[in-house]
């Protein structure tokens, strides 16, 4: 059942900045949800999904998530398998994958790769070796598994689409299964959840109505307007579904798993994820932003602004897309916003991310 639904109209500064968004060409259209625990607040929607088309956004459209794959799918995955007792969080890679045995990479461990600390470089481009190869998933998973590492593991957090691509590699080793299946059947599917799902490139036909999806980059790469498609390389090279990228969903989908996430954080009785595991991917380490599959609010410059509690956790996502849940208050705010499309270099949504989650925080969740 999606959440209860209270004073769904505007709030007049909220919308007014919303709308100051698509005047100034932060992006073309967003969707903006705003929450206390399961009481949605707001849920708006602005602008257009397609700057071609013109087709007005709507509040249920679905939008390429990006890296909000690494916390909605690869981190629950991983947070099922260690509470179900399948991984532990120590377990190092040199006993889930024999090509690390004597290699740098034997001693990293998935804590490090799901914070960020394996040793592994932020990205590279893989997509163009693996393009046109019989097999592109494996080459992927090969260079993963060659590509030096820039640091002793554990030495620093270095934030790396790579470690996640390992993720996803170990969630299929384990579990013998995809990472889209294994996340939509013991996690999506549990909680009622159809708006979030991975898009197979090799699949016969799309998994939600096309005239709800929303366009991303005019890329120079496939020379077209990717919609329907996952916009990181990397992950479209790969079939559509990776650790770090290939995640699609609107935003009840990315609320309700939020609300699950929150009530495991608060011991409030979850219906899949384990409180006590849960609270050991969300510890903080001395120095680190980033916890197990989830980034925290920084010291200085968060793009949640100034008034969300030491205790968010939440991630942005390269396309635009952001959520951010506050235990502290029981708020959830989920941006999504198509600001890659037509070009993924308009960065003005750096600036508008703290000020609307300001904005929020003032006139919504007060």
């Amino acid at each position: 059942m999606a959440g209860e639904k209270v004073g769904i109209m505007t709030s007049d500064p909220v919308s007014n900045m919303m709308d100051r968004g698509i005047r100034e060409n932060v992006f073309p259209g967003a969707v903006l949800l705003c929450a206390k625990y399961d009481k949605i607040l707001y849920h708006r929607a602005f602008g257009v999904m397609d700057l071609q088309t013109n087709h007005p956004m709507k509040t249920d459209a679905v939008f390429d998530l990006a890296s909000l794959t690494k916390p909605l799918a690869t981190a629950v995955a991983m947070m099922v398998l260690v509470q179900t007792r399948q991984l532990t969080l120590d377990v190092r890679l040199k006993d889930l994958l024999p090509a690390t045995i004597q290699t740098p990479k034997a001693g990293i461990t998935l804590d490090m790769l799901l914070r960020h600390t394996s040793g592994l470089p932020a990205h590279r481009n893989f997509f163009e070796q693996a393009t046109g190869q019989p097999d592109p998933l494996a080459v992927m998973d090969h260079l993963v598994l060659t590509e030096p590492l820039m640091a002793l593991p554990g030495a620093k957090q270095v934030y790396s689409d790579l470690g996640y691509m390992l993720l996803s590699k170990v969630i299929r080793v384990v579990t013998q299964t995809r990472l889209d299946r294994f996340v939509q059947n013991h996690v999506y599917q549990p909680l009622g959840i159809e708006d979030l799902f991975f898009i197979d490139m090799a699949a016969p036909s799309m998994p939600v109505d096309q005239a709800r999806l929303v366009s991303t980059q005019n890329c120079p790469w496939r020379g077209r307007v990717l919609t329907g498609e996952v916009d990181d390389e990397n992950a479209w090279v790969s079939g559509g579904i990776q650790g770090h990228a290939g995640l699609f969903g609107s935003a009840d989908g990315v609320h309700r798993l939020c609300l699950e996430m929150l009530q495991a954080i608060k011991y409030q009785s979850p219906q899949v994820l384990d409180p006590g595991t849960a609270a050991r991917f969300i510890q903080k380490y001395p120095g680190h932003t980033h916890v197990a599959g989830f980034d925290t609010p920084s010291q200085t410059g968060s793009s949640t602004g100034r008034y969300f509690s030491a205790l968010t956790v939440g991630h942005l996502g390269f396309t635009g897309t952001s959520f951010w849940i506050d235990p502290d208050t029981g708020a959830i705010v989920v941006l999504l916003t198509n600001r890659v499309h037509p070009s993924r270099f308009n960065l003005k949504i750096k600036k508008f991310r703290p000020a609307i989650h300001d904005c929020i925080a003032r006139c919504i969740l007060r």
